[in-house]
């Protein structure tokens, strides 16, 4: 047990704990009374939190998901921040990064079930790489407003980001955001499975 004194190791438990707090689980249940892991997509994301709420309060609906987007992001942001605070190396705030984004989606206070990882992913790549997932979120942004399919317009963001970070950061080593690229990729198979179906629904 003396890994747990080690305190590269601490901010990973940390990372992986904090990124596994389900807020729109907490904010619909506690806000709007409803169970969005019994609803909808079965997400605790924002879109999930969005659609489920939406049905039976419109006007709350978007206040909880704009919560739960911008509190998934800013988990997986402090905890970056503080080891960014405590000293720790780059080395270190990737695993940070990376364990948050596991956190999100496997998370230990779900039996390791959780959100599709996008808010959070996007949150610690903010810190990490902010100039490439501006061009993510650019292209989040031009493809959600063009053709409203949530799982869509993160995924090209997300591919945006891992594709920016090879022109704009070609000597570094792009493990770790492949690595989250994979993890949210994986978490999207059932919306991919939709999307080949011509299942997926917009979001309006």
């Amino acid at each position: 047990m003396d890994f747990l004194f080690n305190i590269n190791a601490q901010f990973y438990i940390a990372a992986y704990l904090v990124g596994g707090i389900p807020f729109g689980l907490l904010l619909a249940r506690f806000f709007a009374g409803v169970n969005v892991k019994e609803s909808g997509s079965k997400s605790i994301g924002a879109t999930n939190v969005l659609r489920v709420v939406k049905e039976s309060n419109p006007a709350l609906a978007k206040k909880l998901g704009a919560a739960t987007l911008l509190l998934d992001a800013l988990k997986g942001i402090a905890v970056l921040l503080a080891a960014m605070f405590a000293g720790m190396p780059e080395s270190t705030l990737w695993g940070v990064a990376v364990l948050a984004v596991i956190g999100h989606c496997f998370s230990p206070y779900l039996w390791f079930e959780g959100g599709k990882g996008i808010a959070t992913g996007m949150g610690v790549l903010m810190v990490m790489l902010p100039l490439e997932t501006l061009v993510g979120i650019v292209v989040w942004a031009v493809m959600a407003k063009t053709l409203k399919i949530s799982s869509i317009s993160s995924l090209t963001g997300v591919i945006a980001l891992l594709v920016a970070s090879f022109f704009i950061h070609p000597e570094m080593a792009h493990a770790p955001v492949v690595i989250i690229t994979i993890i949210l990729f994986y978490k999207h198979i059932p919306n991919i499975v939709r999307l080949v179906k011509g299942e997926e629904k917009a979001v309006v």
